[in-house]
């Protein structure tokens, strides 16, 4: 039973990891689209 627990935590835990990664990973990629974007309406002018 204890393993079972122990199992179960850790697939938790790096469920949770993993979400966290991703939106770090969007919210970076957001991040370089906007300075593209930034950068191209600076060219444009």
């Amino acid at each position: 039973m204890r393993k079972i627990f122990v199992l179960v935590a850790a697939a938790a835990a790096l469920t949770t990891a993993a979400c966290n990664t991703v939106a770090g990973a969007g919210r970076d990629t957001q991040a370089a689209g906007s300075a593209v974007t930034g950068a191209a309406e600076a060219a444009k002018n």
